[in-house]
Formats: structure tokens, sequence, C-alpha cells
């Protein structure tokens, strides 16, 4: 998760021309100076700008960043409330980084700060001046960062955290809980951290607003590469249940085999039956169950479908309702319910409502 990091004085000089591009585009304000690391008192403002707009003065104190992640921006509206305090007259806060996130403008929303970024991101209010404008598409290394906070063996860390987010944990714990690389765990820790989804005690890390962490999972996630098989069984209902209960008392224990969509989330929380069996295996095992459930090969009509994945991520946290079940964790049947169509969509969202909910 490592990224490019622009220069500290770069970020200075690019947020100097944001914001003279930002104001030639608006007639009525003028700008009269823009000083880069300006001196006030003892202190050192990044850029101060001062604007004209129909005959009244203004002041924009703006402090500027390397990341906009929430954990940065919040340092930065601390470092503003305390510059402001050096302006006899009122001036206009103003955060600036290379790419605000939605977490880190509603922070500064919140916290009543203005904000401009590098990719077109800005809320700026000072006088009659109001400018508010927010780009749809998150530029390609923000992307990418996200996308490999949730890729299987970072995915794994954040599993362990999931099963109780309230708990604390060393990073050389969680790396042994996680079966990953230390400096893996570091890499994670660091990333919830920036985002504010992960805090800091006395005990080490634990969620701290697992809910959006989960959004964002969601949003990210994409289906594991697998081989999927389809299948046709003359089993169903009652026998096709016992059936399954009977392969997962049977089959030898080192083969990984559970539960998957809808089938786990008939296990985990009930929303609505489908006539498919679905199933995640590893390819030693198809030969047992395609014995033990009566399977034969389908290329119509099938009604059991059993996917091989490349990477055995989805049996890491897998989860046993019952002695003689196994089924994918409520986390992972969830993810995968959400790109299962409308009623996958409908069917993850009742899960989440009954086992994923967390009170921080």
């Amino acid at each position: 998760m490592l990224k490019q990091v622009i220069p500290m004085k770069e970020i200075e000089r690019l947020g100097a021309d944001a914001i003279r591009a930002l104001f030639q585009d608006i007639p009525v304000v003028a700008l009269n100076s823009l000083e880069i690391e300006s001196r006030v008192q003892d202190k050192r403002v990044d850029l101060l700008a001062s604007v004209e707009v129909a005959g009244k003065h203004h002041i924009l104190v703006c402090e500027t960043k390397q990341s906009g992640q929430p954990r940065f921006v919040r340092d930065a509206i601390y470092q503003l409330r305390d510059y402001l305090r050096e302006f006899p007259n009122e001036a206009t806060p103003v955060v600036i980084a290379p790419f605000l996130s939605p977490g880190s403008r509603k922070l500064c929303l919140e916290n009543g700060v203005s904000f401009l970024d590098l990719e077109g991101n800005v809320r700026l209010a000072f006088g009659t001046v109001f400018i508010d404008r927010v780009r749809a598409n998150k530029p390609s290394p923000e992307l990418r960062e996200l996308k490999s906070l949730f890729k299987p063996k970072s995915a794994q860390v954040l599993r362990v955290l999931f099963r109780d987010p309230k708990k604390s944990w060393k990073v050389v714990d969680l790396a042994n809980a996680a079966s990953v690389s230390l400096g893996h765990a570091s890499n994670v820790r660091t990333a919830l951290l920036n985002r504010e989804w992960g805090a800091l005690d006395a005990e080490g890390l634990h969620l701290r607003s697992p809910e959006e962490l989960l959004d964002a999972w969601k949003s990210a996630y994409m289906p594991p590469v697998a081989e999927r098989l389809p299948f046709y069984t003359t089993l169903h209902g009652s026998l096709l249940e016992n059936r399954v209960k009977k392969f997962f008392n049977s089959s030898p224990k080192d083969f990984r085999v559970a539960l998957a969509s809808f089938s786990a989330a008939q296990w985990i929380a009930p929303y609505g039956r489908t006539s498919t069996l679905f199933l995640w295996s590893e390819k030693m095992a198809i030969e047992d169950i395609k014995e033990k459930l009566q399977l034969s090969s389908s290329l119509k009509g099938e009604n059991v479908v059993v996917s091989i994945p490349q990477d055995n991520a989805v049996f890491f946290d897998a989860y046993a309702p019952e002695h003689d079940i196994c089924c994918t964790s409520p986390l992972q049947t969830y993810l995968d319910l959400s790109k299962d169509g409308e009623r996958g969509e409908e069917a993850a969202e009742h899960l989440r409502r009954m086992r994923l909910t967390w009170q921080t």
C-alpha cells in the first residue's frame, strides 16, 4: 500500500496555483495577494490569500497537507484554529490537499472549515461568495490504495478486527492472528488510522468506525476469481439438506468447503429461500461433493453451483452455525450477496441488519 507522496513545497505551490485558477473564473473576486509560507507573528502559515469582493477585504488562511485522509485533515483543522487567533479581523480557514476523501470533506464541514483539493473538489465560503463543487470520480492513486486495503492478505487483517471491533490488538498479535507478515499488518494499521476507521488506545489498534469501513469494503469488493462448476441433483428440500450435513460430517477435515451466498445466508440470517445450492470449495474436494450430493454435470437447469476460488481467503473466517454445517462468515456472505443482483443486495442488507451491526 505504498504510494507516491508529493513534496510539501510542491503541494504549497500547486495549492497556490489552484487558488489563482479558481478566482480567475469568478470575476467578482479580486485576488490582491497570495503569499506562500507567510509569517504571522511567530507562526508560519502555508498560504495566505488576500481577496476583495464588492469593496470588502477578506483573508484566506490555508493549511496544506500531503495527504487528505481524515487523520491529517483533523490535524490541519487544529492548526488553522491556532492560526486564526493571530488575526484581529475574521479570516476564513481553508484545508488544501492533493485529494480530500468524502470523510475528510465531511470533517471540514462539521468544523466550519473550507476546503480545496487538487482534483477539483472545493467548498469555499466567505462574505457573499459561496463555491461548492465535488468531482464524481476518485483519482487513480486513491482508488489503488483503497483497493489494496481489501485485497486478500490485507483483508485477512480486517477479518480479524471485525470479529470484535472493540478489541484492541498489538501489531505482532494481529499479524499472527491474520497469518500475514508484520509489515503487512503494519500497513493495514496505518491505512485504518489515516482514514480514522481505526483508533489506538493503550492496548493497541481497534476499529473506530466499522460501519464506514464495511461500506467502503462493499463498494470496492470484487468477487474472488473462481472456476464456476454447474451441477444438477435430484435431491431437494430436507433430503438435500441432510446430504449436505452428511458431507460436512464425513468429509476429510483438510477439505475446505463452505456454503456460500444465499445458501450461507439461509443459516446465518434467513431472508428468502433459493432453489440453488451454492458452495465454495477447494478443487481436491470436488469428487467427494459430487458423490455425496449425487451431482451430475449440467450445462443448463443447474441447481448446485460449486465455485473454486484461486485464493482461499473466503475460508479464512469460515463459520459453523451448527456442528455439522460450515458457511462462509457473515462478513464474507454479506460481501458476496452484495454483488449478486438486486435480490442479493436485499438479502445482504437483511443480513447486515441482523448480524453486522456494532456499538462503538
